[in-house]
């Protein structure tokens, strides 16, 4: 039998890393705007990344369902339900805690 992660949310396996580490950012700041998500990120990698590729990246993220943008004064980015149970369920797994019955080590 399934584990209710492996079911209920979508796979991040075969999303970039800069994906991943934009959810990851969106998940320990919480709503932010696309230049907080910039400088999160410009601050992680070694070689910087630019400005045009994290509106990419969000743009391909909205499009998964994966964040959301509200726009009041300024557009705000945040974490859908289904990005949340992704990130849980990516994270069992790093910690090797996900499908015990069935899985493979």
């Amino acid at each position: 039998m399934s584990s209710p992660i492996e079911t209920d949310a979508p796979s991040l396996a075969d999303l970039s890393a800069t994906h991943r580490d934009l959810l990851w950012v969106l998940s320990q700041t919480g709503p932010s705007e696309g230049g907080r998500l910039h400088h999160a990120l410009n601050d992680y990698y070694t070689d910087g990344i630019d400005q045009a590729q994290v509106c990419d990246t969000l743009k391909e993220l909205i499009e998964r369902d994966l964040v959301t943008k509200q726009t009041h004064d300024t557009p705000e980015y945040r974490l859908t339900e289904s990005a949340r149970r992704a990130l849980s369920a990516r994270q069992a797994w790093q910690a090797g805690t996900h499908n015990a019955e069935g899985g493979q080590e």
